[in-house]
């Protein structure tokens, strides 16, 4: 790491929500600082205890899908036993002045990722996370279509206590909403304030940068024209089909984002055809995060297209011409701080770029 990586000190504008910045200052790390330690890691491929393995499916609640194979679960989907939302509410508002509230309707469900109780998914076959992959897809569209109200399906994954994992076993969670998350509304307003200005989609436009090395600038004196930059030092890893980018704005030291090539807004319109081609790129994404970080805590969630805007005609200049899907992995190695609280603006202690080339140089098995 050079001198001039140590004397960053720069506030990042977020390209996709300009709205929300990010303080990279990379002086910050050098100073005295508790970081997460690696999630411990229980190598078992069964433990007794574990509501999550194999032979110990009375523990949880019934399944409500499975996928098998050689006539044993591989994934199981099953009720929260401890929602946070209720399919029992019924989802009236109520307006008391400013006080404003929706009952919690919804669903709440945890996938059980495999049934190989110390298996980390950087470990997992690419079959395997492609199965994964689709039983997301597949009851993402299930509980869409057993609910008009349901606005918004949120799948996620928490790995460590820090990322507010609560069972070593790996598992994923699904959470269906009444309304959409803030963010993601914020993600569809403005890529289609972008789209209607500049007749393209922003996440597009940050692939092609990423990928061909240019981008587009403008000056009163020379107009648009296209110069070389170093924003090909963004790509960590990539596809025939799909590309992991470390965020020019990362919020999180070691974010990453894995977004299709091709233009799509709606992860349920994947096929299955290029699924293996994003089981790939995950999980080569995970390796390389592991391998630097040795076992690091995480949070990961699927941004998707949400359910009101995809039934708005292809046809028209809509939120399916604008929007992107794509998967947000986001490391926890470090503790929010009074000022990032505070202020609402995240402090970022590795520079995105040094980060996407230490990731880049790992040598996969």
């Amino acid at each position: 790491m050079d001198d001039h990586q140590h004397e960053i000190r720069e506030i990042r504008i977020d390209p996709v929500v300009p709205t929300e910045s990010v303080l990279v200052s990379t002086v910050r790390n050098l100073r005295p600082r508790k970081q997460e330690a690696p999630a411990p890691r229980d190598m078992r491929v069964h433990v007794n205890t574990c509501p999550f393995c194999r032979g110990n499916e009375s523990m949880t609640p019934p399944d409500i899908v499975t996928y098998s194979e050689d006539n044993e679960w591989i994934i199981r989907i099953v009720e929260n036993l401890y929602p946070v939302l209720s399919k029992d509410a019924q989802g009236v508002s109520i307006n008391e002045g400013l006080r404003q509230t929706i009952d919690g309707y919804g669903r709440h469900e945890v996938i059980i990722d495999h049934n190989n109780h110390g298996i980390a998914v950087h470990e997992m076959s690419e079959s395997h996370l492609k199965s994964l992959f689709y039983a997301y897809q597949q009851r993402m569209v299930q509980l869409y279509q057993s609910d008009a109200r349901l606005r918004y399906v949120l799948v996620f994954k928490n790995f460590g206590p820090a990322a507010g994992a609560s069972i070593a076993h790996s598992h994923s969670q699904i959470i269906a909403l009444p309304v959409v998350p803030e963010n993601v509304q914020a993600e569809v307003q403005f890529s289609s304030a972008y789209y209607r200005t500049n007749h393209h989609c922003v996440y597009c436009a940050l692939i092609d940068e990423a990928m061909s090395f240019k981008a587009t600038v403008f000056s009163r004196e020379a107009g648009e024209t296209q110069r070389l930059l170093n924003v090909g030092s963004y790509v960590v890893d990539k596809g025939n089909e799909f590309v992991a980018i470390k965020p020019f704005a990362s919020r999180f030291e070691w974010e990453v984002h894995i977004l299709p090539l091709k233009h799509q807004a709606d992860y349920l319109e994947m096929s299955q055809s290029v699924m293996s081609d994003f089981a790939s790129v995950f999980k080569r994404t995970m390796a390389r995060l592991d391998a630097v970080l040795g076992g690091a805590q995480y949070n990961y969630f699927l941004h998707t297209l949400p359910h009101p805007y995809s039934t708005q005609p292809k046809t028209t200049v809509s939120a399916n011409n604008s929007y992107h899907w794509h998967l947000e992995i986001c490391p926890r190695t470090s503790i929010p701080s009074g000022f990032e609280l505070g202020s609402g603006l995240f402090v970022n202690t590795v520079s995105p770029e040094a980060a996407a080339q230490q990731l880049r140089d790992v040598v996969l098995a």
